[in-house]
């Protein structure tokens, strides 16, 4: 049973269920594109990259004249230049940027592989620890399979790996938007 004052809380808690559902959905498409069209995918994710170092290396210079002492200065306008050749690399050259971004996501991958199955022996005698060891076995499977298979991987895997992301985030999503829903309307009932 809903009280008098919940009515602008209920509205406002629909409008925003509402708005996370549309953004779900919109998560669900891109992730739908990616998986379709990997190598477009992985060409915007390294373009994206690009910008964000650009835009880091922007701060950072910025943040040069706050001050703090010369060596703070001479450590910010360093990382500024750095960001900003590496930023610039993968917008000039977005194809090798993807390709160097692909090699970085098999070493990751095999990097957590690790670490899982290290974690899975630290703790098997717990429930479910079988799960970390399966999630390390096909990390590590993945991180080989990219691996081995670079730099002509590069054209699938960035772009199916964010769009598997952006497909599973949108359809989490969705489902919490869904369930706030039915609470809200079980609430106003």
């Amino acid at each position: 049973m809903a009280t008098e004052g919940s009515g602008p809380v209920v509205k406002a808690a629909q409008r925003f269920t509402g708005w996370y559902i549309v953004a779900a959905i919109l998560f669900i498409l891109l992730g739908l594109f990616a998986i379709i069209r990997p190598a477009a995918a992985g060409l915007g994710v390294a373009l994206l990259v690009g910008w964000l170092l650009v835009f880091g290396g922007v701060g950072h210079f910025i943040a040069a004249f706050e001050g703090g002492g010369a060596r703070r200065v001479i450590m910010q306008i360093l990382a500024g230049v750095a960001f900003l050749i590496g930023g610039l690399y993968l917008l000039m050259h977005p194809l090798l940027g993807l390709s160097s971004l692909t090699l970085l996501l098999a070493a990751v991958i095999l990097a957590a592989g690790v670490c899982e199955i290290v974690a899975y022996f630290r703790h098997r005698g717990e429930a479910a620890s079988g799960w970390m060891l399966f999630n390390g076995i096909v990390a590590l499977l993945l991180g080989g399979i990219i691996g081995l298979h670079w730099p002509w991987s590069s054209v699938w895997a960035l772009g199916t790996l964010v769009g598997v992301n952006l497909l599973m985030t949108g359809i989490s999503r969705l489902m919490l938007g869904l369930a706030g829903r039915r609470v809200l309307r079980h609430a106003t009932s």
